[in-house]
C-alpha cells in the first residue's frame, strides 16, 4: 500500500495522466531563474514525491532533450531547454515517427480537429510556407506563431522564483 494510502485510507488514490508529472517537473524548472537541483524541484512540487522519482523524471526529460544538466559539486543542476508546448510537440513527433503510414496518421489527426484548432493549424502552415518552408526544430517558432493567430494560451513561460538554491544540496 502506498504511503499516501496509509496516511488517509479513505482518500481515493488518483493516478496521474501520462506525461503529467513530466509537465509538472518541467514547469517547476521553468519557474527557476537559474539551474536548480533535483531536491529543489522535489520541494517545489510538494505532494510527497520521492527524490528518486524526481531524478527519474528529470533523466527521462534529459533523454528527450527537454532539459539539460551540469555537474555542480556532488550534484547535478538542471535547466529546461523546452517548454511544455515543446515537450508536447516532441511527443507528437515521436508518435508520428513510430507509425509506418504517416499520411494516414496525419489525415486522421487533422480530420478530428475542432474547427478552431484546424484554423490555427492552417495559419501556422501558411506562415511556415511563407518563410521559405522553414520547419521549426524546437517548437519555438510555431508556438510564437500560434500566439499571433490566437491559438496558444501563453502559459508555461518562465517566471521568477524565490529561494533558488545555490546548487550545494545533494
Amino acid at each position: 500500500m502506498a504511503q499516501r494510502d496509509r496516511e488517509d485510507p479513505h482518500r481515493p488514490s488518483r493516478r496521474r495522466g501520462q506525461g503529467e508529472l513530466e509537465s509538472q517537473v518541467l514547469g517547476a524548472l521553468r519557474e527557476a531563474q537559474d539551474p536548480v537541483t533535483a531536491a529543489w524541484v522535489q520541494e517545489r512540487l510538494g505532494g510527497g514525491l520521492a527524490y528518486t522519482t524526481v531524478v527519474t523524471i528529470l533523466t527521462r526529460l534529459l533523454a528527450k532533450d527537454a532539459v539539460a544538466r551540469e555537474r555542480r559539486g556532488r550534484s547535478f543542476v538542471w535547466r529546461p531547454t523546452a517548454d511544455v508546448a515543446g515537450l508536447a510537440a516532441l511527443k507528437m513527433r515521436r508518435l508520428l515517427d513510430g507509425e509506418s503510414d504517416r499520411e494516414a496518421v496525419l489525415a486522421s489527426f487533422v480530420t478530428a480537429l475542432p474547427p478552431d484548432d484546424e484554423q490555427v493549424l492552417r495559419a501556422l502552415l501558411e506562415t511556415a510556407h511563407a518563410t521559405d518552408g522553414a520547419h521549426a526544430t524546437d517548437g519555438a517558432d510555431v508556438v510564437g506563431r500560434a500566439d499571433e493567430v490566437g491559438g496558444a494560451d501563453g502559459a508555461g513561460g518562465a517566471g521568477g522564483a524565490d529561494g533558488v538554491p545555490d546548487g550545494t544540496e545533494d
